[in-house]
């Protein structure tokens, strides 16, 4: 299984890593969007943690993680504070927050199926749930700041589907025994380069096939 991959320490020290680049996600989107520090700490702290809180209520994991490690809750209050006073600073280096975040996209995804069956889920719920921890946070995030979420929309490089990727590499894995800590970290890996090539090379979901709008592209972009 995924624990098996580090230490319980380091194993920590990953799911910081990638939490506090999470909140730094909502924190730049909520200083984008004008909002006081009040809102930027709650965008730092939904994005970073909603999607672990969503899978650990829907498996009975309870009281979640993010309520009994202190270190969960306050590693996106950093991050807030971070891009409050330096946000400029952080907006110039996005693609290495970019690269963070694809690496967390992987992890959290492996991680949330493992965890998901764990607790007695079904394979396909497991990946469901894989998904919704990846990408959970980033949707309530875009919603609270009044934002299509983007994974929902076609203008924006492939998110969700690394991370479905990697969460099935998982089930798949877990039908035929063969997870192990090297097909668990395959399957994070595999996440995170197809996250690489779809920011690099822009790899796009496909809209509807003959798609007849009275909407042209120019104007879905202005009002997106």
């Amino acid at each position: 299984m995924l624990e098996q991959l580090f230490s319980p320490s380091v194993q920590h020290t990953l799911d910081l890593v990638g939490i506090f680049v999470f909140a730094i996600s909502g924190a730049l989107l909520a200083v984008r969007k004008n909002f006081d520090v009040f809102g930027i700490a709650v965008l730092a702290e939904v994005t970073a943690l909603g999607g672990g809180l969503f899978r650990d209520l829907v498996i009975g994991a309870v009281p979640p993680a993010a309520f009994t490690d202190l270190g969960y809750f306050l590693t996106p209050l950093l991050a807030a504070l971070l891009v409050f006073f330096l946000h400029p600073e952080v907006e110039r280096i996005q693609f290495g927050v970019n690269v963070f975040d694809a690496a967390g996209l992987g992890l959290f995804a492996v991680a949330g199926t493992t965890k998901a069956y764990e607790y007695g889920l079904n394979l396909t719920a497991s990946a469901a749930l894989g998904l919704a921890t990846a990408v959970g946070g980033g949707v309530l995030r875009d919603v609270l700041a009044n934002e299509v979420p983007s994974l929902l929309r076609w203008d924006r490089d492939l998110y969700a589907v690394p991370a479905m990727v990697g969460a099935g590499m998982v089930v798949l894995c877990i039908r035929f025994d063969v997870l192990t800590t090297f097909t668990s970290g395959l399957a994070v890996v595999t996440s995170f380069v197809l996250r690489l090539l779809a920011m690099h090379y822009h790899w796009r979901a496909p809209r509807a096939w003959n798609r007849r709008s009275t909407v042209t592209e120019e104007t879905e972009k202005a009002t997106a």
